[in-house]
C-alpha cells in the first residue's frame, strides 16, 4: 500500500513541474482531499495513516513533520512519483479539482466539511487537537457528495 509520503511527492512533484507555491498547510490538505475521495469512489484507503483535526484542518502529524522547517514558505525538494498509472490519474483529477486553491482556501473548505467537524466535536476553533479524522467519516460525507454529483 501507498504511504501519505508517496501521495505528498505527487503534489510536490506538480508544483516543481507547473512553477506553483505548495506550503505544508497547502500539502496536508491536498493530501487529504486525496485520501478522501479515494475512500468515496473506491471504497478503500489510499493510504493508511490518519489525519487529526488540527486547528488549521485535517494534518497527518509525521507528514507534518517532515515538512515543519518550511514553515509558510514554499516546500522546495526534488521529488519524483513513484505510482501506478490509475493513481497518477486520480490524483491529476484530485489535483484538477484542488490545486489551484491556495492553502487558505482549502483550509476554509476543510473547516466547511463535517468529518473535520465530527472529530473536533464541541472544540472552539482554536483549541488544539489531536483528534483522528475516522476514514469511515470521510468514506460517508465525500461519497454522498459523489452520488449528488
Amino acid at each position: 500500500m501507498l504511504s501519505c509520503f508517496d501521495i505528498a511527492n505527487y503534489f510536490i512533484w506538480l508544483a516543481n513541474e507547473t512553477g506553483s507555491f505548495i506550503s505544508n498547510l497547502k500539502l496536508q490538505k491536498l493530501v487529504y482531499y486525496a485520501q478522501a475521495w479515494h475512500l468515496a469512489l473506491y471504497g478503500n484507503p489510499l493510504f493508511e495513516e490518519d489525519f487529526q483535526a488540527w486547528v488549521h484542518g485535517p494534518v497527518v502529524p509525521a507528514l507534518y513533520q517532515k515538512y515543519k522547517s518550511f514553515g509558510w514558505q514554499p516546500i522546495l525538494e526534488e521529488t519524483v512519483p513513484k505510482l501506478s498509472e490509475n493513481i497518477f490519474e486520480f490524483l491529476d483529477e484530485v489535483a484538477e479539482e484542488y490545486f489551484a486553491c491556495d492553502a487558505y482556501e482549502l483550509e476554509q473548505m476543510t473547516h466547511a466539511e463535517a468529518p473535520w467537524n465530527w472529530a473536533r466535536g464541541d472544540l472552539p476553533l482554536d483549541a488544539p487537537s489531536d483528534a483522528v479524522i475516522k476514514k469511515e467519516w470521510m468514506k460517508e460525507y465525500y461519497g454522498a457528495r459523489a452520488q449528488e454529483d
